[in-house]
């Protein structure tokens, strides 16, 4: 078996993983994990993105010998270079407030409808798009690099911009998946700035002699291709810090209706489009148990004993700045005229309730909107641990849920990679019917 090192990089943390190919078998094994903590500065939210990169190094240098290195990250956020390549300061996070008034007044200025036949992405106002029109960087500024673009570079010395990651901009146009000059233009934005694209499994450059391979480096992207779909009749929901629930598709969805339902189009892996809606997902139970120091085990126990009380309306969002989650979750009940959660383990119950609910309505959309039906969920990514949350949304979908693989990103990104080395061969289905024979599944039918 061949060895690929994966670097995945989540909003609360991140790993270096050492992925295993060969003989029809795949196994993942963590080498290096290590938390992922952005630091406010004068009221704006910065990632610490040296530390992260400090942390890169030291599970590459750990893992051992590989055929070759891919990273995956969080989409939309970004760093800027200046003309001798240097960094011009920390990478904001999309959680900041700086796009809360840009992001509309970019709508405005360009129209919804034509922003969304354009590039086809759900309003979010921290797309990359307003995130830009709101920098206040950008005169010094040569190139823009996502996440993961920004750690390939400073592994190889080569700019890029990997195709999956960059459709989460705003500024791809999704029919030609290319950079869109109109959207560009509309925020100001010179052509030097954007790099040149390049697709999943294509070269991006050597780090001491490895190569380093471009994975679907949107975590979405590469947790999709490990979904151990059997056909294409099924949702996937790639469940962490946030849910992302929809579809694969070959052509994107460009309808009136899409956009009233702000679903996105965003590239995935072999030309497919991945038509899904942002979920919150399980940010706010995250920010609770963060809140109250207790271990989340003994909550979801007791919260599956719980009856249905409450049901949190987990898009609000009220719910997606950090800090005080358990007292804006009481405020959110007490305007809602629903019932207050009276202890931690109600509060969670509340939660998952509500994200089941979500994952239902988005599954029922992106169906009615596709004309994709779907007869099975496959619930992939950290989520599909959560027994809980499992059982919640079989029941509330009316079908069975598929958990698993819980390590799907980085799986993912390795299949990519193995693929490009020719250690494996064909098509996404092949990849995935090597998930299904290599990984634990557990299955659950709705009640």
């Amino acid at each position: 078996m061949r060895a690929f090192a994966a670097v995945d990089l989540g909003a609360s943390g991140g790993r270096v993983m050492r992925g295993l190919v060969g003989a029809g078998d795949l196994r993942v094994q963590e080498v290096h994990r290590f938390p992922n903590r952005p630091v406010p500065v004068r009221g704006t939210l910065y990632w610490d993105i040296l530390g992260l990169y400090r942390e890169v190094l030291a599970g590459l240098r750990a893992t051992g010998p590989v055929a070759s290195i891919g990273i995956d990250s969080w989409a939309v956020d970004y760093g800027l270079l200046d003309a001798d390549g240097e960094l011009l300061g920390n990478p904001v996070h999309y959680r900041d407030a700086r796009t809360d008034k840009v992001s509309r007044e970019v709508v405005e200025r360009i129209g919804a409808e034509v922003l969304y036949e354009r590039n086809g992405l759900q309003f979010l106002p921290f797309n990359t798009i307003f995130q830009l029109a709101a920098d206040t960087r950008l005169a010094p500024a040569a190139t823009v690099l996502l996440i993961p673009d920004l750690l390939s570079y400073w592994l190889t010395g080569e700019l890029g911009a990997e195709y999956t990651n960059a459709s989460t901009t705003g500024l791809l146009d999704v029919r030609t998946r290319r950079w869109s000059a109109s959207l560009r233009q509309a925020v100001g934005l010179p052509a030097s700035l954007l790099p040149p694209l390049r697709a999943p499994g294509e070269p991006a450059g050597e780090w001491e002699g490895v190569p380093v391979t471009a994975v679907g480096s949107h975590d979405t992207a590469s947790a999709v291709v490990a979904v151990p779909a059997d056909g294409d009749a099924f949702a996937y929901i790639s469940c962490g810090t946030w849910s992302l629930v929809g579809v694969e598709l070959p052509e994107p969805v460009l309808t009136a209706g899409s956009r009233a339902a702000n679903f996105t189009n965003e590239g995935g892996v072999d030309g497919t489009i991945r038509f899904l809606r942002n979920v919150m997902g399980l940010w706010p139970v995250q920010e609770c148990v963060r809140e109250w120091d207790v271990p989340l085990d003994g909550l979801l126990a007791e919260a599956a004993r719980l009856p249905r009380r409450t049901v949190l309306d987990v898009d609000d969002p009220v719910f997606l700045p950090p800090g005080n989650m358990p007292e804006r979750i009481a405020r959110w009940c007490r305007a809602a005229g629903e019932p207050v959660p009276r202890t931690p383990a109600e509060t969670v119950r509340s939660i998952l309730d509500g994200l089941a609910v979500a994952h239902r309505k988005a599954i029922e959309q992106a169906q009615a909107l596709s004309g994709r039906a779907v007869d099975v969920v496959h619930m992939v990514g950290g989520g599909s641990r959560n027994e809980l949350l499992c059982r919640l949304t079989a029941d509330e979908c009316g079908l069975p849920v598929v958990a698993g693989p819980a390590e799907a990103t980085t799986i993912g990104n390795v299949l990519v990679q193995a693929r490009a080395a020719g250690d494996l061969h064909g098509s996404l289905a092949d990849l995935r019917a090597l998930v299904r024979r290599s990984q634990p599944l557990r299955r659950y039918e709705p009640r």
